[in-house]
């Protein structure tokens, strides 16, 4: 396998929205006063139930590497709106 991976065009892109998607259908459950818990499965120790999206985020890893980096880009927005304001990590998701 080559150390880097160059993709293009449409495929690319649907891949990476695909990843965006998973991640903000997986968030925005949380979102609001009626907003659910979510339940988070940890290596080790008990599970953890949070409704703040930016730890919900965090812990999604997708397993398509194309799809990840999609996912990735809305982590970091999430963790930045955490950083710089520490709410509305949800609605930035």
């Amino acid at each position: 396998m080559p150390a880097k991976t160059i993709t293009y065009a449409e495929d690319c892109r649907q891949a990476i929205l695909r990843g965006v998607n998973k991640l903000a259908d997986t968030v925005k459950v949380t979102l609001g006063p009626r907003g659910r818990n979510v339940v988070l499965e940890k290596k080790f120790g008990s599970p953890a139930s949070t409704k703040d999206g930016v730890t919900v985020a965090k812990e999604i890893e997708l397993e398509e590497p194309t799809e990840n980096m999609g996912a990735q880009l809305v982590r970091e927005v999430a963790s930045k709106t955490s950083d710089v304001a520490g709410d509305g990590t949800t609605t930035a998701t």
